[in-house]
């Protein structure tokens, strides 16, 4: 059997997002489960990456699907598959592998394009070798991963949050607290369909879809973990 990338869904709708697309249009095969309506496989052995979404919860709820993932990172990272973790999904590969403590509530929303800076260790990195030292991303979360944790590696920090993206060790693993995948040709669609939460976090969604950035550097991050899968999968198969 092929194998495949794991993508767990952890929203409240079933929505594929704009990184499914992005590793569907690259021609990896993608398998998606809904994890926020604890749908998981029943095995893992035929999937060579994991993928984990953005979700409304965070990584410390007392909810049935969050625990079963924190048990399935650690089942992964132990059979040495990359893994990669946006918004939530960087949150909870922090708890999994770091400690619950690693993530916090701010008392404050941290959301719009920020100018993040790379650290010296990026350009090595194998995602983050291609970022500029200076490179705009939109973020947006009230949750954060602390930064100072010995197995966590900082890649890139903002003003806002010093721990914007990480890698875990030495391993394929890495987080990244913001959202790489929106580009400007869908930022209306994108803003617009969490209007209503963008707002109650103090968001002029308008003025955001003017401002669209595509962003492009930071999509560097998700090619070249595209590039990781890809190999991953032929070495698999």
């Amino acid at each position: 059997m092929k194998p495949k990338i794991l993508f767990l869904l952890n929203g409240p709708s079933r929505d594929t997002a704009l990184i499914g697309t992005h590793f569907e249009n690259a021609n990896l095969d993608v398998d998606y489960y809904w994890a926020y309506n604890n749908e998981f496989p029943d095995r893992l052995d035929r999937y060579g990456a994991v993928f984990l979404s953005g979700s409304p919860h965070g990584a410390y709820d007392d909810v049935e699907f969050i625990h079963k993932e924190h048990d399935l990172v650690r089942t992964v990272a132990s059979r040495g598959l990359p893994i990669l973790g946006v918004c939530y999904g960087s949150q909870l590969l922090a708890s999994a592998l770091c400690g619950f403590d690693q993530v916090f509530r701010r008392s404050s929303c941290d959301v719009g394009y920020h100018n993040l800076s790379r650290s010296n260790e990026a350009r090595n990195d194998t995602i983050a070798k291609d970022l500029a030292p200076s490179f705009p991303m939109f973020v947006w979360h009230n949750d954060e991963v602390r930064s100072g944790h010995p197995d966590m590696v900082i890649l890139a920090s903002s003003e806002n949050c010093p721990n914007q993206i990480w890698r875990y060790k030495d391993e394929k693993i890495w987080g990244i607290q913001g959202h790489p995948e929106v580009t400007k040709d869908a930022a209306a669609n994108w803003f617009g369909a969490r209007r209503d939460r963008l707002e109650k976090d103090g968001v002029d969604v308008d003025e955001l879809i003017f401002r669209a950035d595509d962003a492009s550097n930071s999509k560097t991050l998700l090619s070249n973990f595209t590039k990781i899968c890809r190999t991953e999968l032929s070495s698999h198969g």
